[in-house]
């Protein structure tokens, strides 16, 4: 929106969990976007990520540095077409950290594995903790395109309490600390609201992790 009522503002939302609207300018969306197009070409591109029950997750997935799958990480694509996943660039590391350090004002290791979820208007997530890694560095989550609703819950359950927040393109959100392995997902996703001039039909998530492997 180009002007709104009540201008959206930096929200803790527990603690160790921050949401930054607006964090990403719209030069550095783009950036994102093409090199996530580059990303998710085969070898190793995107892919439908299937649980241990047989059943499929919605958003569809590209893993770099390291491959991840229900519930584990690797070095190549196990779950697909066998190629090694692709590298996890430096400058994606410089992003993360400088967003840890803008969302808690805290130094990190080195961010070394990206998942990159893509949401069509029919995706969702459901509520899961990130708990595969051996880090406890906080998660750093960038949205492109759809505005989506993510809903940030507790440490113990998959109910409430949870908070839903409105992400929307160029939103920045960071948990950790207390909140590292709280549970959260998206119920949904609002077709057609990502903003004209980025060229997206749909919603992409970068999430940056420190895998600590």
């Amino acid at each position: 929106m180009d002007a709104e009522l009540f201008p959206r503002r930096r929200t803790q939302i527990a603690p160790g969990a921050v949401h930054l609207p607006d964090w990403l300018d719209a030069v550095r969306q783009r950036e994102l976007l093409d090199a996530c197009r580059e990303w998710a070409r085969p070898p190793a591109g995107l892919r439908t990520v299937r649980t241990p029950g047989g059943g499929t997750m919605t958003a569809r997935q590209v893993c770099l540095g390291r491959h991840w799958y229900p519930y584990a990480y690797a070095r190549t694509v196990v779950d697909g077409d066998g190629a090694p996943v692709k590298p996890f660039p430096r400058w994606l590391g410089a992003l993360a950290e400088q967003a840890v350090t803008d969302a808690l004002g805290a130094a990190t290791p080195p961010y070394d594995t990206a998942l990159i979820n893509f949401y069509d208007g029919d995706a969702h997530m459901g509520m899961h903790r990130d708990s595969d890694e051996k880090s406890d560095a906080p998660v750093v989550s960038l949205s492109l395109g759809d505005t989506c609703v993510f809903r940030f819950g507790n440490t113990q359950t998959r109910t409430r309490p949870y908070t839903d927040i409105e992400l929307r393109s160029g939103d920045l959100f960071v948990f950790g600390g207390a909140s590292r392995l709280a549970h959260h997902g998206v119920p949904r996703v609002h077709p057609g609201t990502a903003p004209a001039e980025l060229g997206l039909t749909g919603r992409l998530n970068i999430t940056l992790r420190v895998s600590g492997l």
